[in-house]
């Protein structure tokens, strides 16, 4: 496992595993409802808030495949510093939080330690999605293209913001088209 992806999924872990921290945060609304079958599949990062692990990371992608009727194997990779740079890529497995209709997942790349994963929109026909934490530090817009239109990821960045995200800091992801 590369360096790089470990860092990320541990940084991403350790700032939002109830293991280590007892912190409540201002609601925030989920989507009602996720189809799982129609979730799976390959998901460009369009934008994100970034953890600071993932400098350089280009070309970013999640790829999920069900394991079980509540387990997903998730699978994040991206070329580090530029487009052509070598592949860094992480295996994990996300778990549907009980109760919240697919909405909620708990990602977990190394045992014991899980990070929370909430789809806060979700197009209709799955061909976009924002996901976030509860504690507002990071977020990425995923499509199922490497391209969106500007003025569609804007509105999406626009309601990372309305739900408490600093939309200041976010990248745009370069991908390798």
């Amino acid at each position: 496992m590369k360096r790089l992806s470990a860092l990320l999924i541990l940084s991403l872990i350790f700032t939002s595993c109830s293991l280590f921290k007892n912190e409540t945060y201002a609601p925030l609304e989920v989507v009602p409802y996720v189809d799982i079958n129609k979730y799976l599949g390959k998901w460009y990062e369009i934008a994100s808030l970034p953890v600071s692990q993932q400098e350089g990371c280009n070309c970013t992608t999640a790829e999920y495949s069900l394991i079980d009727s509540s387990t997903i194997l998730v699978r994040n990779s991206c070329r580090k510093d530029s487009i052509t740079g070598e592949i860094d890529d992480v295996e994990g497995k996300a778990f549907v939080v009980p109760g919240s209709n697919n909405a909620k997942l708990r990602v977990q790349f190394f045992w014991p330690f899980r990070g929370d994963y909430w789809i806060l929109h979700l197009d209709k026909d799955y061909k976009y999605a924002l996901v976030g934490v509860p504690s507002r530090k990071y977020f990425w817009i995923l499509s199922r293209t490497p391209n969106m239109d500007e003025k569609l990821r804007n509105e999406l960045l626009d309601i990372a913001k309305s739900k408490g995200y600093d939309i200041l800091k976010a990248q745009i992801t370069k991908h390798c088209n």
